[in-house]
């Protein structure tokens, strides 16, 4: 059993008058870290799926003596993937104003039916977490140390961090990775556009898995696609909102020589092993043309998840000169204190601050990150 650093996070926020939402993809583990959750309080929990047609339809009812009779014994309520009953955040805002005794956990795979009904009404009224992948920090808190995790490494980067996929044989993770891939990713995308299996949804993740690491354009995804800019802007927002990928902006304040922020993006995965699964290519390392690209987006992924864990407030961009495209994968900004990195696969690699950035900045520190000094920065 992996313990998730945010079961301390939620914990210490429980019975603060607020409503806890937990957002994450699917089988991230929301579902079992709620029940752990649960256990500690006994007879007093109460879990609750709400894509069961008769909870949900419990749930629906704004009165609130119903709602009382339906969860007024309990002291801690999960409500397991909220975002399918209709008028959540109006229900979830009548439960936190009239029974401050009862703590509700609410958990979404889908922000775009999540947050959008829970934005206002629960204004000031929510405390909202995110649940990625296993992290290697989370790997460490359980019990492994850095020679476990550098035998794991290279399945880490083939096969990603989801629970039930991680430590598995490669016999074991390929069809885990392709279930998930295949049978739950889509699911909210496609019960909200309200469609069968998409081509375009497909084709499109194909592309973007094989950009990794490159700045993504809209209008030639269009192109490629022969669909219109707008409907890629729309299925990467969808794609967004249901934790699958995330776009990572460019940093620039000196715009004469630098990308501009509106004009330029890249686009990772929150699980390497679904963006595996999505080119379906397992291969080991040594034999892939793409390791640069999958290093990249594992280092990205695993820096925002230790930020997180140690409730930092950050923002995150890349960095890329105009002039001759000189690059830094990442730049995390705490606070206008810059920490730049670049990742390489290949131990000792040399890399240097681009001059166009070094002439305009000063307050920033520059790392490279490989495969040998990786548990120093990511851990």
């Amino acid at each position: 059993m992996i313990t998730r650093t945010i079961q301390k996070q939620i914990e210490d926020n429980l019975f603060k008058n607020k409503v806890i939402v937990l957002y994450g993809a699917r089988r991230t583990g929301k579902t079992t870290l709620s029940k752990q959750i649960l256990e500690k309080h006994g007879v007093n929990g109460r879990y609750i799926n709400c894509e069961l047609f008769a909870e949900k339809k419990r749930l629906q009812s704004e009165n609130e003596q119903d709602l009382f009779n339906f969860l007024g014994q309990y002291k801690v309520v999960v409500l397991d993937e909220a975002q399918v009953v209709p008028n959540i955040g109006r229900i979830l805002k009548i439960l936190v104003d009239t029974f401050p005794q009862i703590q509700i956990i609410a958990t979404g795979s889908s922000s775009f039916d999540l947050a959008n009904q829970i934005g206002e009404p629960l204004t000031g009224r929510s405390r909202q977490f995110m649940l990625y992948p296993l992290s290697l920090g989370e790997l460490v808190q359980s019990g492994f140390d850095s020679a476990q995790i550098d035998s794991r490494l290279s399945n880490i980067l083939r096969f990603g961090m989801m629970p039930s996929v991680f430590g598995k044989t490669m016999n074991e993770a390929i069809p885990e990775i392709s279930e998930i891939t295949t049978n739950y990713l889509y699911k909210d995308i496609l019960m909200y556009q309200k469609l069968k299996k998409s081509e375009l949804l497909d084709n499109l993740l194909e592309a973007l898995a094989l950009q990794l690491g490159n700045e993504v354009s809209y209008r030639e995804l269009a192109k490629m696609l022969n669909t219109s800019p707008q409907t890629i802007k729309n299925y990467i927002e969808l794609l967004e909102k249901t934790f699958v990928i995330f776009r990572l902006r460019s940093f620039a304040r000196n715009p004469r020589n630098e990308i501009a922020i509106k004009n330029s993006r890249k686009i990772y995965f929150y699980d390497i092993g679904v963006r595996n699964s999505i080119i379906r290519n397992f291969n080991e390392m040594s034999i892939r043309n793409d390791v640069g690209a999958i290093w990249e987006n594992f280092c990205v992924v695993e820096m925002m998840k230790k930020l997180q864990a140690g409730e930092i407030y950050y923002n995150q961009y890349f960095w890329r000169s105009k002039v001759n495209l000189k690059e830094i994968d990442l730049i995390v900004d705490y606070a206008g204190n810059l920490k730049c990195y670049e990742f390489k696969y290949g131990a000792n690699s040399k890399a240097k601050v681009p001059k166009g950035f070094s002439d305009f900045y000063t307050d920033y520190s520059f790392d490279i990150v490989d495969k040998e000094n990786y548990y120093r920065f990511l851990v």
